[in-house]
């Protein structure tokens, strides 16, 4: 659905050229969750938002989702496999929402030529 597309791999590209700021110290949040917890809790908010706003999504089409999303959070965590476990600063929480919102994006485009 859109892991074999041009613009996932373009997203991960992105990831991998904004790897230096997961690597910086910054700003800490007061919550000290991990890059990981973010990571899944903002993705999985973005799916949620999809399937919400796709009523017309058969089960079929929504399990394919929740596969592709397995999938992205396995490449995700191959990527910053080295600092999953640190706490999260909030420069790194604003690129995570930024990819999280492109990962819907994705998933938008997607559905609607599922849907033509």
């Amino acid at each position: 659905m859109v892991t074999d597309k041009p613009g996932y791999e373009h997203l991960i590209q992105f990831l991998t050229e904004h790897l230096a700021l997961f690597e910086q110290a910054g700003t800490q949040t007061r919550d000290n969750k991990t890059l990981g917890v973010i990571i899944e809790e903002r993705i999985a908010e973005q799916i949620i938002q999809l399937c919400t706003q796709h009523t017309e999504l058969e089960t079929i089409h929504r399990s394919q989702i929740i596969r592709e999303v397995d999938g992205i959070m396995y490449d995700f965590q191959e990527v910053l496999a080295s600092v999953l476990n640190r706490p999260a600063t909030a420069e790194q929480i604003e690129l995570i929402n930024e990819v999280a919102l492109l990962i819907k994006n994705l998933f938008d485009t997607a559905i609607a030529h599922l849907m033509d």
